[in-house]
Parts: structure tokens; C-alpha cells; sequence
């Protein structure tokens, strides 16, 4: 098979080549939506034993690529997974989502917070993106996985997840310096994590900033945009070559600032027309989505309407098909399906179309 020695596609489209359609692949594909995940999230009920076991991260990360066959095959994971690592325990308690006691509040606890050492503290890591990389071989690319600064100071400072964000904001609006000194810190230790994930098989690496939408233009660029640039930064220093995505959640009025950040591809959410992404981002600027999750809930039909609209919206190079969100829960399987397999004959399509 020809592909079996060439790189896979949605890494050529990552890099910047020109390839034969859309690499396809979806967030949160491995998940509650499949029924094998829920079977053995019933076997395994603790979340972080699901993520942090590699012989369980493993095989939810290949439920969907053995059902899908999609071009991408993400690392099962969570942002939070390497805050131990730097001195902030977490837990993830089902119903509620993460929990962090003690928050992070104030300059005494960020100065004792310390590098992150992921050969120590984050040994399953290697093991999964090995044996992912094994597994898949050249036939998908297997992306790793991040939390960006801001984000995962949000978690840290509010304890939990937060409807409003009024603790961290509180602290970055009267307490700065603080709020700078975490951040740089987290920045650092994301850095490294990346790099590490690059070393042990991710050939792609998304950032996820799911909380940056709820900062303004201005805040945005300062607590948030100079970590991820930083983060950036420091990972083309060592591993120029590897393509970084970044994503945010409501991330409309900050699309080209995300653009500033150094990625390589901006992910861009469902809120957002994609001939308008496209023009805002500038064409170089290589975009990832924006189906709105909540088209899988409609016909066959419609979902393949959707793809061949959105695909035709970014001219069909430098994109990578995807969801504007995560799959939701309750998505029928057959529907995620046809998502991949429209996906996949998009060019097809297009030509009737044309």
C-alpha cells in the first residue's frame, strides 16, 4: 500500500504540502459518545486511571481509529495530567470535573512550584505515544495533547471549573505580578511537556486554550497570548519541525491574535464563518474545524452538506476537517461515520457540487 511508506496525511497538511484532500479526524473522538468507551469507563470508573494507565489510555485512544479509520489519532488525555509534576495535585471527581486543594493563591505557593521532570512523573506518557506510533503506523498521525498556560492557571486558581472565572480575574486585575509569575511557570513546564510528547512519538501537538475565549481582546494579550508564545517559542528552539495547533473555545474575537501565537494551525471554533476565518487569519495561516458538533445530531444528508460547505469555505488546501468543539455526548456512532467517510470523499463531492 503506497501509504504505508509515505508520511501520513494529515502531517503533510500540518507542515504545509499540498495533498490530495482535508485530513479528517475529530476532539474528543475517543469518548462517551461510543459505546465501547462507556463499557469500559463502567469497568474503570476513575478518570485518571483511564488516562494515566497506559495500557487503558492505549486502547481508548484506538477505539475510534479502529471504528473511524480518521487521520488523526489523538493521545488520551487531560490538560491537568502534568500538573502534579510541578507541585499541584488535582482530582477528577465524575459528576463535578477537576478539583485542585489547595487553589493556587498566592506568591508563596507559586515560588514552590517547581520544573517539570516528565520522565519522573509522567512515565505512562512514553509508553502510550510509543505504542500509539506503533499501532498506526504511517497510516494516521498521532497528535499529542496540551493545556495552555492560561487555562490551566484558571484551574489552578479557581480549584475547579468556574461559570464566570472571577478568582483568576480577580487576581489579574489586582494581583498581576502573581498571576505572571504562575503563568511563566506554567508556560515553562508546558514547554517542556511538549517536547517531551514530541520526543516520545507526537508528530502533531494541540494546545488547548478552552478558557482564553472568556478573557477580552485586551486581557487576552496580556495573560494569555505572551505564555502561549512563550510556550511556542521554546518548542521551535529544539523541535522546529513539528507542527503545533492551538485551539480556543469562543475564540471569535480573538482569531487573529490566536494567529500570533507562532502555531502553525489555528483551530477555529463553529462560531466563526470559515471563508471569514480564512480571510481574518491571512491565507498563509493554516485553519482546523469548525463543523458545529451539533450537526452530527441531524441527517446524513445535512452533515454532508455542512462538510462540503465548510470545505469549499477554506478552498480545500491548508485544512484540516474537524468539529468546532468535541464530539458530544449522544452523538449516534453511525453519524460520526458518516462524518469521516464524507470526509474522506470530500473532493468527490465537491466535483458533483462543482
Amino acid at each position: 500500500m503506497a501509504g504505508s511508506t509515505q508520511e501520513p496525511l494529515l502531517l503533510r497538511v500540518a507542515r504545509g504540502e499540498t495533498a490530495e484532500r482535508p485530513p479528517v479526524w475529530m476532539m474528543r473522538q475517543a469518548g462517551r459518545y461510543m459505546k465501547v468507551y462507556r463499557d469500559l469507563r463502567d469497568r474503570y470508573p476513575s478518570f485518571r486511571e483511564r488516562s494515566e494507565n497506559a495500557d487503558l489510555a492505549i486502547e481508548i485512544s484506538l477505539q475510534p481509529w479502529r471504528a473511524f479509520q480518521p487521520d488523526g489519532v489523538i493521545m488520551f488525555s487531560d490538560i491537568l495530567t502534568p500538573l502534579p509534576g510541578i507541585g499541584i495535585p488535582f482530582d477528577i471527581i465524575e459528576s463535578r470535573g477537576p478539583v485542585i486543594d489547595p487553589p493556587i493563591r498566592n506568591a508563596e505557593q507559586v515560588k514552590n512550584l517547581h520544573a517539570l521532570d516528565p520522565e519522573a512523573s509522567l512515565p505512562f506518557i512514553k509508553t502510550i505515544l510509543n505504542t500509539l506510533r506503533q499501532e498506526v503506523g504511517n497510516q494516521s498521525t498521532v497528535l499529542g495533547f496540551v493545556g495552555a498556560p492560561w487555562t490551566l492557571a484558571a484551574y489552578a486558581v479557581e480549584g475547579k471549573s468556574s461559570k464566570n472565572y472571577s478568582i483568576i480575574k480577580g487576581m489579574a486585575f489586582s494581583e498581576p505580578a502573581v498571576l505572571h509569575q504562575l503563568l511563566s511557570k506554567l508556560a515553562d513546564a508546558i514547554a517542556v511537556y511538549v517536547r517531551y510528547q514530541i520526543d516520545c512519538g507526537a508528530q502533531v501537538v494541540q494546545m488547548f486554550d478552552s478558557w482564553a475565549g472568556q478573557l477580552t481582546p485586551q486581557d487576552y494579550e496580556t495573560f494569555a497570548l505572551p505564555y502561549q508564545q512563550q510556550v511556542v517559542r521554546q518548542v521551535k528552539a529544539t523541535h522546529p519541525d513539528t507542527p503545533l495547533i492551538l485551539y480556543i473555545s469562543g475564540s471569535a474575537g480573538v482569531l487573529e491574535r490566536m494567529g500570533q501565537s507562532g502555531v502553525d494551525i489555528v483551530s477555529v471554533d463553529w462560531t466563526v464563518d470559515m471563508a471569514e476565518a480564512r480571510q481574518r487569519l491571512g491565507r498563509t495561516m493554516k485553519v482546523q474545524g469548525n463543523i458545529d458538533p451539533g450537526v452530527l445530531f441531524g441527517s446524513p444528508a445535512f452533515i454532508r452538506e455542512r462538510i462540503i460547505d465548510t470545505v469549499q469555505k477554506t478552498g480545500g488546501q491548508g485544512h484540516i476537517l474537524n468539529l468546532g468543539h468535541g464530539v458530544l455526548p449522544g452523538t449516534p456512532e453511525d453519524h460520526v461515520r458518516v462524518f469521516f467517510e464524507t470526509g474522506k470523499q470530500v473532493n468527490d463531492l465537491l466535483a458533483v457540487h462543482a
